[in-house]
């Protein structure tokens, strides 16, 4: 059997050299992507289409094969055939008969033919006397013209002919890597999932990048989306996986920069961090998830402010994106569960956030702030190859969680002080320690080994991360409290 590949519409409007460097990046991608199933597949370019052998490859692994296809960008549609060779338009009946009789029994057909070469008869000729030879050898059937039960297709190629017996469908886009590489920074919801795939399916070999906010916890969920993203869509490419610790960046927002600044300020530390992991990797461009008025730092004016330290293009696809609709393509493209399950950072989360940054504001916020230590993150930075992602992620301990504190537990409330302050804790048996996030690793070294600590954040995601984190570290003394 061969799989005849149809390219996506765009490439075939391309130049002439343009779309050959398209068609034979292409080919290489499908020959990099499909190898490790079957190592007798070959790829023929046939400039307007490529032809892909999978004579040597079992039931399994051509069912494999079409599904990496399917999710391989440039591909427009796969087509399934077998080859004849024929002579006559007789030998053309026979052998539709034989292989589209049994499936057009009890219900209605029609024949589609497209035609190359020359040939005594035209397309719709062939069209109608390889009908008249599926109504005589079939008794249960009729032709339908609109809306058939089952649609009979046939390329005609000299004396060669091509039954198509099924056709699946392509992503389209154009071939991973002939548009560059570019820096997406993930986070692991549903926007920078949908807007990593689209770089992809736009033909840019798509690194990613994760500022590490919240744990280990948060890591472990982001490396999987990554390498779910590149193992289904880029296969042929290995991207590599970069994590920049980003604990004391935040440490430095929340302690120096008035909390009404905190989200502009906190996007801009990380695209001047991304922007030197992007010239370090040579990428020509960074990718965020960001839609218009999505959250308060996604305003237009606030974007703006954003921008101005960015010394790489960003590129945002889902810029006029409605939630609902990126949510659906989360769905289709597969990440939708991993980002409803991902833990999210609720650490960062400002009182009454600008929509409407100034630029001296934020300049005079930033004036506070210690840059050499985002020179650090940067310098500290982890860059893994994806296809080793996930043999750097750390298993996680579980932490116990307590609804009903015993009256010996000692409360560490570890909000930032505004949300403390704005919905404080209130417990009658039980000393509450208040101990920010950020300051909790510090902090731990000092807190009594014989007694037991739970910690406390209004959705409990945090102190989760918290928790496990320093379980890790060796704090088995250290639960989680969660009051609902």
């Amino acid at each position: 059997m061969k799989l005849i590949i149809k390219l996506f519409p765009e490439i075939i409007i391309k130049s002439r050299s343009l779309r050959k460097n398209m068609t034979m990046r292409l080919c290489n991608n499908i020959r990099n992507t499909c190898r490790d199933i079957d190592t007798t597949i070959s790829v023929r370019n046939m400039w307007d289409k490529l032809e892909v052998n999978i004579d040597g490859a079992n039931e399994q692994q051509r069912k494999e094969i079409i599904e990496r296809l399917g999710c391989t960008p440039g591909i427009d549609k796969i087509e399934e055939v077998i080859r004849h060779q024929f002579e006559t338009l007789d030998d053309l009946g026979k052998l539709v008969v034989k292989h589209n009789a049994h499936l057009i029994k009890g219900g209605t057909f029609c024949v589609r033919a497209k035609r190359s070469g020359k040939h005594p008869f035209k397309s719709f000729q062939a069209e109608q006397e390889l009908g008249g030879y599926l109504l005589r050898a079939v008794e249960d059937t009729s032709v339908d013209l609109h809306t058939p039960d089952i649609t009979v297709r046939i390329a005609i190629k000299d004396q060669q002919v091509d039954l198509i017996e099924k056709i699946h469908p392509g992503i389209g886009g154009f071939p991973l890597g002939t548009q560059g590489s570019v820096l997406s920074l993930l986070s692991g919801g549903f926007d920078s999932g949908v807007a990593s795939y689209m770089t992809m399916k736009r033909g840019y070999c798509t690194h990613f990048c994760f500022f590490n906010l919240g744990g280990a916890a948060h890591e472990v969920g982001v490396k999987q989306v990554a390498d779910y993203l590149w193992r289904k869509y880029s296969y042929s490419h290995r991207v590599k996986f970069v994590t920049v610790p980003f604990e004391d960046v935040v440490e430095e927002i929340l302690t120096k920069v008035h909390h009404s600044q905190m989200g502009v300020v906190l996007k801009r530390m990380m695209l001047r961090a991304a922007n030197k992991v992007a010239s370090r990797m040579k990428a020509g461009a960074l990718v965020t998830g960001e839609s218009l008025a999505q959250v308060s730092s996604q305003t237009l004016p606030n974007l703006t402010i954003i921008d101005e330290v960015a010394e790489h293009l960003v590129i945002r696809p889902l810029i006029v994106m409605d939630k609902l609709d990126i949510i659906k393509t989360a769905a289709k493209i597969g990440t939708e569960d991993f980002a409803k399950h991902m833990p999210e950072y609720c650490g960062v989360i400002s009182d009454r956030p600008t929509s409407h940054a100034k630029k001296d504001r934020i300049e005079a916020e930033e004036a506070n702030f210690d840059m050499t230590v985002l020179d650090q993150a940067v310098s500290d930075s982890e860059v893994v190859k994806i296809d080793e992602v996930l043999n750097s992620v750390k298993t996680l301990q579980d932490v116990e969680v307590v609804k009903i504190p015993t009256v010996d537990d000692i409360i560490i409330d570890i909000r930032h002080a505004h949300e403390e302050e704005a919905s404080p804790l209130h417990l009658t048996n039980n000393e509450i320690l208040k101990i920010p996030f950020f300051a909790l690793t510090k902090k731990a070294p000092e807190l009594d080994k014989d007694r037991r600590y739970l910690l406390y954040c209004d959705r409990g995601v945090m102190s989760q991360l918290q928790a496990s984190q320093l379980a890790d570290e060796g704090y088995s003394n250290i639960l989680v409290y969660k009051n609902q």
